[in-house]
């Protein structure tokens, strides 16, 4: 810590500090909560942050925070203000740092302004101005809100009335200890991968194990979030670890379960996948219409304002909350029915109780979107391109339909491709060739889908076709090939591909774009994988040879997927995000 006697001196001083340090400048007479400074100077989310009376800038902003001091010097000096009338607000903070704020902002950097409450920051001008801040700040206990605010403003009912209550408290233990928390996210992620080995015991006493495991995973899933927020540490690792292991997580506590079930003589593999694949599919509605909605201009839809109103009813919040099925009830529910039932009881609820959940979501989607009136914008389009996961068989036939008018919308070429592809694997005689020539009509259609851009209402519905084609005919397929191990191999293929359209989303949520088109052509896009299999299903019909090929395409996705994967999320350009609202 260094003073500086005025603005002009601390430009001189910032020059002595390494250009890739972050750097701080507070304002002597600040007086204001610890937690307050917390918040406007040590969250790395932001390229620069202000609270009254101190600014913070990182290593991207610290030329414009150069200009910024010099021109703010010149400024004072001169009695004049520091931007010109004209191009932006006079600033509210007339300290040093609040000024150098707003001409930050003058340059384009974006300066975030943490919301503080009832925390106090302040820059008290006189004896009395100084004695209320202090006042204020004994009259809250920041440590008591630093904890609240630790835990997500919305959360499941069972998250925030069953875990949060304590969970906060072991993140602060965690944060006093040094522990970080890609390190709880990392056990979390350990100790759900023993829950599931334990149920693959096929015991009881490991069903009992598995269940309360699974139940202390989900408490440091939890604490791990809360342990971010708290001591503020934010990371782009753990981004993608908290993005992705929560589906690792339950997947492979599925088929831990289906593993333990045939133990004991049960095979509940379809089961198993078809939750997982009603699960990937329920999360691709909820990310597709975000995304088509993430920046629409306008919103007049009266089922958004029902919404909006039930929101002030306190308890229908909650009913609403739980009847999605979130992850904290979805959770504690499979944790409870692995304890007490079977594995097939486990899956029969989470199927059913999955399907009403997707069923009610799905209507009120369908209803804002038709009765909604707003302009989609260029990113939205280029969002649900990315999420289609076009290859290059769709690319193709795209290319040559671009120019005619077309007589399907988006969406009803999906679906009619999508029931075809499906219609095909599940009524025509397995191994037959006409399924492989469903898949060529489904390739055609897939590429009339995606051949103008996604901007219309109802458009937001093509990645979730997409993704029910695919992994429904991976399944179908997979079960009615009566070969053994088939549908562990498709389980393996489909949480591969899963991991990939997963990893799609965060990166755009992230705003760093979608995965490079090189590997979705790699990879074949859905469409392709999709023909894929039914060729294979018809060349190897019957055979041990139908499970080698599923087994190997699996490994193969994995492999080239997890490298991108992994080399993308460590770098620098990754965002340093965390998951702040979702439910599912």
């Amino acid at each position: 810590m260094v003073s500086a006697a005025d603005a002009g001196d601390a430009a001189a001083l910032l020059t002595d500090v390494p250009a890739d340090h972050r750097v701080a400048l507070v304002d002597p007479r600040f007086v204001g909560h610890l937690h307050a400074l917390r918040l406007g100077l040590t969250d790395p989310r932001f390229p620069a942050a202000t609270v009254p009376g101190a600014l913070t800038a990182q290593p991207q902003a610290r030329p414009a925070l150069v200009r910024a001091l010099e021109r703010t010097t010149a400024a004072v000096g001169a009695g004049a203000p520091v931007v010109d009338p004209g191009t932006g607000p006079a600033p509210e903070d007339l300290t040093v740092p609040g000024r150098i704020a707003v001409a930050l902002e003058a340059e384009g950097v974006a300066v975030q302004r943490p919301a503080l409450g009832s925390l106090v920051a302040a820059v008290p001008t006189d004896p009395e101005q100084q004695a209320a801040a202090v006042a204020g700040v004994a009259a809250v206990d920041d440590e008591a809100v630093r904890l609240r605010n630790a835990v997500k403003s919305r959360d499941g009912f069972f998250t925030t009335f069953c875990i949060s209550p304590y969970s906060r408290y072991i993140a602060r233990w965690c944060a006093r200890r040094g522990l970080t928390p890609n390190q709880v996210t990392t056990a979390s992620l350990i100790t759900a991968l023993i829950a599931a080995g334990s149920a693959a015991t096929g015991t009881r006493g490991g069903y009992i194990a598995a269940g309360i495991l699974l139940l202390v995973s989900f408490v440091l899933d939890c604490t791990d979030g809360q342990l971010a927020r708290y001591s503020l540490q934010y990371s782009t690792m753990g981004a993608w670890l908290d993005a992705t292991f929560d589906r690792a997580k339950e997947y492979a506590y599925y088929a831990g379960l289906a593993i333990g079930a045939a133990r004991g003589g049960d095979d509940v593999w379809v089961l198993a996948l078809g939750a997982m694949v009603l699960q990937a599919c329920r999360h691709i509605v909820d990310f597709s219409f975000n995304e088509a909605n993430h920046d629409s201009v306008a919103n007049t839809s009266p089922t958004a304002a029902l919404s909006d109103a039930l929101d002030n009813v306190g308890w229908t919040v909650w009913v609403r909350r739980i009847i999605v099925l979130p992850i904290g009830e979805r959770w504690a529910m499979i944790a409870v029915l692995t304890a007490l039932t079977t594995p097939r009881t486990v899956f029969y609820a989470l199927l059913i109780g999955c399907a009403l959940a997707a069923t009610y979501t799905l209507v009120g989607r369908l209803l804002r979107s038709v009765t909604r009136k707003a302009r989609r914008t260029e990113r939205a389009a280029r969002a649900l391109a990315d999420l289609a996961d076009s290859g290059p068989l769709a690319q193709a036939v795209a290319s040559l339909v671009h120019g005619p008018k077309r007589a399907l919308t988006a969406p009803a070429a999906a679906l009619i491709g999508t029931l075809v592809m499906v219609g095909a694997a599940l009524f025509l005689p397995y191994g037959s060739w006409l399924t492989v020539v469903a898949a060529a009509v489904y390739v055609v259609l897939s590429g009339f889908a995606v051949a103008r851009p996604l901007r219309r209402a109802l458009d937001w519905l093509v990645p979730p076709f997409f993704r029910a084609a695919e992994y429904v005919t991976i399944l179908v397929l997979a079960a009615r090939s009566d070969v053994p191990h088939a549908v562990p191999a498709a389980f393996g293929l489909v949480s591969a591909v899963a991991y990939h359209h997963y990893d799609t989303v965060y990166r755009i949520r992230g705003g760093t774009g979608a995965p490079p088109q090189w590997l979705v052509r790699t990879i074949g896009g859905h469409e392709g994988r999709t023909a894929l299999v039914a060729v294979l299903a018809a060349v190897l019909t019957h055979t041990s040879g139908f499970t080698t090929a599923l087994t190997a395409l699996a490994v193969a996705v994995a492999l080239v997927v997890l490298v991108e994967s992994i080399r993308f999320w460590v770098s620098s350009s990754a965002p340093a995000v965390h998951d702040e609202g979702e439910l599912a």
